[in-house]
């Protein structure tokens, strides 16, 4: 559950790009034009995933919660959006700016626009101006839609499937690996780790967006400078997501040099009035301190184990329950005895000790749920399904099918529901596999994978049952 803040549980206060134009504060004659990419995402899509990305990362990730903090970034963005020519306009994009509490130097927007910037980011910044040089390179990214044009040159993915994914790319490090536990791909890297072309055009196109805000955008090179000067031996974790397009410094120099800066917002008194306040508070813990003591409250015990057998005892299925709600459009009830352990392309479920760990490396889940959504190639149902069977079978040579298909409840809805047997790779047990999938509006399939050794399946297939039954769906797409 979410902790509100002071003054809202979520960020309420969405930012609409204004619909006049600001008076131009840049030399356009100068100034380098960036022409926005190739892309096959409509910038309605771009809200969607921002928006559902932005709803996990404040489920997950610390938020400072301080409100004067907060309304010292929101000023700041709310001049740069005001600055944002015409051309570059979306009417529909939903802009929001929120501070993480976390030590770390680094900052991201997402699709559409939701940003967030780290805390230690405002602690090391000298000016106004120099926070404003990051959140105008990360509104750049946003209004030049680089996430999803750069997802255009890869795979179409699935938009309601991958928000547990963009945040693992965004956490990074061990905190992400916690985040995107059993993702099949790494769709956060399409959406948020920044080719050179794409920086360089944020970094010049961020300068433009300050000098037409009244911020000097030589404030942004010194920041990068800055970055890179704090980041310590492994280098900062901003410029492994923003890496230098080459001559950083001197390419956003250069293209000040074209500018006119209308105005002038490079005094000090506030962010050194944050800094103080900043100061008050208790020290912001670093993303590898969150990664260390989430790992355990995220996954239930993982026992290592051998090869052919299980060293962990696990409870059975709880009369109590507990009700998730891992994406926008689903919530899903489970036993209160199991826990989420995954997000992305699929979460899991699973009891304490129902997660293990082989001593080669494997991992698997010997007891529990495991809910995603998909799309296939054929129109029915039925086809969809076979495809997505087709699809387990290639990763685990065991599979077998126990019989047809029998028409089931999923939320409400007419599904399908079958039974498989598989011999686990990880502790060599047999085990009943229970697959139930269901249509949502937009073609797409949601799956639930029930999984228990064949000793407990009935007491499993049960809860199983009941899962599916009062799944909650919304998808009103």
């Amino acid at each position: 559950m979410m902790t509100p803040r002071a003054h809202s549980s979520i960020r309420t206060r969405l930012l609409l790009v204004p619909v006049l134009s600001v008076v131009l504060a840049a030399s356009s004659a100068a100034q380098t034009h960036i022409e926005p990419h190739k892309n096959s995402y409509s910038p309605k899509q771009d809200v969607e995933l921002g928006l559902q990305a932005a709803r996990e990362v404040r489920q997950q990730m610390p938020m400072l919660n301080d409100q004067r903090t907060e309304d010292f970034a929101e000023r700041i963005g709310e001049r740069l959006i005001d600055a944002v020519p015409a051309e570059y306009r979306q009417p529909e994009f939903r802009y929001s700016f929120d501070v993480v509490n976390l030590r770390d130097i680094n900052a991201f927007a997402l699709p559409g626009g939701p940003m967030f910037l780290h805390r230690g980011m405002i602690e090391a910044a000298r000016s106004e101006a120099e926070v404003a040089g990051v959140m105008g390179h990360e509104l750049a990214h946003v209004i030049l839609r680089h996430g999803t044009a750069q997802a255009t040159k890869g795979q179409k993915f699935q938009i309601g499937a991958i928000a547990g994914q963009v945040l693992g790319a965004i956490i990074g490090g061990r905190t992400g690996a916690v985040v995107s536990q059993g993702s099949q791909v790494g769709l956060g890297t399409w959406f948020l780790k920044y080719s050179r072309e794409y920086e360089r055009e944020a970094d010049l196109l961020g300068a433009q967006l300050m000098a037409r805000a009244g911020y000097d955008p030589r404030a942004m090179a010194s920041m990068f400078q800055t970055i890179e000067r704090q980041g310590g031996g492994g280098g900062p974790e901003f410029l492994s997501d923003h890496p230098n397009p080459g001559n950083r410094v001197e390419a956003i120099n250069r293209e000040a040099d074209m500018l006119r800066v209308q105005g002038n917002r490079n005094d000090l008194g506030d962010i050194q009035a944050i800094h103080a306040r900043l100061r008050g508070l208790p020290k912001a813990p670093t993303s590898a301190e969150v990664a260390k003591s989430r790992q355990g409250a995220q996954i239930p015990e993982r026992g290592p184990v051998g090869t052919s057998g299980r060293d962990v005892r696990v409870e059975p299925p709880s009369g109590d329950w507990r009700t998730y709600q891992p994406g926008d459009f689903l919530r899903i009830s489970v036993p209160a005895n199991w826990a989420q352990v995954s997000g992305g392309n699929t979460v899991m479920f699973a009891p304490r000790g129902g997660y293990l760990q082989a001593e080669n490396g494997q991992s698997a889940f010997t007891h529990g749920i495991e809910v995603g959504v998909t799309r296939g190639s054929g129109n029915s149902l039925q086809q969809q399904t076979e495809q997505l069977l087709q699809s387990f079978a290639q990763s685990n040579p065991q599979l077998r099918r126990q019989g047809g298909y029998a028409r089931t409840n999923v939320g409400g809805r007419q599904g399908l529901t079958t039974t498989l047997s598989n011999v686990s790779e990880v502790t060599g047990e047999n085990e009943a596999v229970s697959v139930s999938t269901v249509q949502l509006r937009d073609g797409s399939v949601l799956f639930l994978i029930g999984v228990a050794p064949t000793d407990e399946a009935r007491t499993y297939l049960n809860t199983f049952s009941r899962i599916r039954q009062n799944v909650e769906l919304a998808d009103n797409r």
